[in-house]
């Protein structure tokens, strides 16, 4: 399995905006189905958004609107735009791949988005 690298986090307010990145140390990513995690403080990681390989996209219903997952083959990476920053949605940031593809990639570290009120 490879591992995910995340990175971007910080400490935001309510309202601003965020944008993660996501690499590999192997070229998986421009290959797979991928997504973006969160676990929250004291609460089990969930699934936030993914895109397919050919740039197709889905989100959970509380971020619609303002969250943007996107990729890069040739970077081999995937981004998570964050805007309208809400305070709920602090969390440690993951991405992995998806679906079919769930197990060629292990968890990172993931990156902390805090937004403060």
């Amino acid at each position: 399995q490879v591992q995910m690298v995340e990175s971007g986090g910080g400490l935001v307010q309510a309202g601003g905006s965020l944008k993660l990145s996501c690499t590999a140390s192997e070229r998986i990513i421009s290959n797979s189905d991928m997504a973006w995690y969160r676990r929250p403080p004291g609460k089990q990681r969930d699934l936030v958004a993914m895109i397919t390989r050919s740039g197709l996209a889905n989100y959970i219903d509380s971020v619609k609107g303002r969250f943007t997952i996107s990729r890069d083959n040739a970077k081999n990476a995937v981004y998570l735009q964050m805007d309208s920053l809400k305070p709920e949605d602090t969390a440690n940031y993951y991405c992995k791949t998806y679906g079919s593809y769930y197990s060629l990639s292990s968890w990172g570290q993931g990156t902390q988005v805090t937004v403060s009120s």
